[in-house]
């Protein structure tokens, strides 16, 4: 069925990201398949940098990091060692497209909120990650 399955985590709305960790955590362990977590991290504006501690991106990195063993580590996955997770800087869309080239994906589960007007205007990650993957791609979205 599936050999690798990449799964975007947005660490500040851990919920949508939990329902997509479920159905991917659910469809590697069927396939048998590995399963590599990714967060893309913004990058700082250069106006902004003068106000951050020289140290503000390896902090901010390291905190990331932590956050998603941690998650890894809360997986409901009975072969943890197939699990990995990464912490990457950059937009989004693209980011978790390069993640899914060198995981060599078959699939990439995606959380998704409802469309919204603002979606609709200025697009979202879901959208672009959708238009552009080079597999196939489930979103997912919270029932209510």
């Amino acid at each position: 069925m599936f050999t690798s399955i990449v799964v975007p985590v947005d660490l500040s709305e851990i919920e949508i990201s939990k329902l997509a960790l479920e159905r991917a955590s659910t469809l590697a362990s069927v396939s048998n398949a590995s399963l590599h977590l990714v967060y893309v991290r913004s990058i700082l504006p250069i106006t902004f940098m003068e106000y951050v501690p020289p140290s503000f991106d390896e902090e901010q990195q390291a905190d990331c990091e932590k956050r998603m063993k941690e998650l890894v580590a809360s997986l409901t996955i009975a072969d943890k060692s197939k699990v990995t997770s990464a912490v990457r800087m950059g937009s989004v869309y693209n980011e978790v497209l390069a993640e899914a080239e060198e995981k060599k994906a078959d699939l990439i589960v995606v959380g998704s909120h409802r469309p919204a007007m603002a979606t609709y205007l200025l697009g979202s990650n879901a959208t672009t990650i959708v238009r552009h993957a080079p597999c196939s791609v489930l979103v997912v979205r919270p029932l209510s």
